[in-house]
């Protein structure tokens, strides 16, 4: 298979149009890392609700250059990751975390550096006590994530490829950069994309109607 880090690259914006307008993990996410972006394979986990047993289940599985995807039933303001999961998380060379729950001890996630983005700051802890699963489908803002599938994540958000469609989305990613190379070009030397799209037509050719 592709490489997944080159999802990185292309971001992603890039890549959700490439992919055909697919994939869109369509909620507002936090930034926890300042001008962090990473894509990895999912490595999937869904949490009882309001609690993070299975968070730390999951950092005895993970491999290196994944993406932990943790969640619950229902969304809330719990914090499943703060400083010391994090920690280990890290220490075990996961690509980031995806949280659709909350993140506290962000400072000092922040200082650790491991890209993380989470559906809000909140304090509220979780508790341990229910055994839920890993490397299942889960679902996160109206797409569904299946172990193994490419996260990417950058200050735009995330957006998911579907494992088998990786070649083709990296490959169509790779061409839609360079027309934005090439359209960036003719926009710096004073073109408008009013013409080039061939937009003017549209509003002028209406006004004459």
């Amino acid at each position: 298979m592709s490489d997944p880090k080159l999802f990185a690259r292309y971001g992603v914006a890039t890549v959700y149009e490439a992919a055909g307008r697919k994939g869109l993990i369509d909620v507002p996410l936090v930034q926890v890392v300042p001008g962090s972006r990473v894509a990895g394979p999912a490595r999937t986990v869904r949490c009882g609700q309001g609690d993070n047993l299975m968070v730390h289940a999951v950092l005895d599985q993970v491999q290196p250059g994944e993406v932990l995807v943790l969640t619950m039933p229902e969304p809330e303001p719990v914090a499943l990751v703060g400083e010391l999961l994090a920690t280990q998380a890290a220490r075990h060379q996961a690509a980031g975390l995806l949280v659709d729950a909350s993140v506290r001890d962000v400072q000092e996630l922040q200082e650790l550096g491991l890209p993380i983005w989470a559906r809000w700051i909140r304090v509220r802890g979780a508790t341990k006590t229910k055994v839920g699963a890993i490397n299942e489908p889960v679902e996160v803002g109206g797409t569904v994530i299946t172990p193994g599938d490419i996260v990417v994540l950058d200050v735009d958000g995330a957006v998911v490829v579907a494992v088998e469609q990786v070649a083709q989305v990296l490959e169509a990613a790779a061409a839609r950069q360079k027309r934005e190379d090439d359209m960036r070009k003719k926009l710096e030397a004073g073109a408008l994309s009013y013409d080039l799209h061939g937009l003017r037509s549209l509003v002028e050719g209406r006004e004459k109607t």
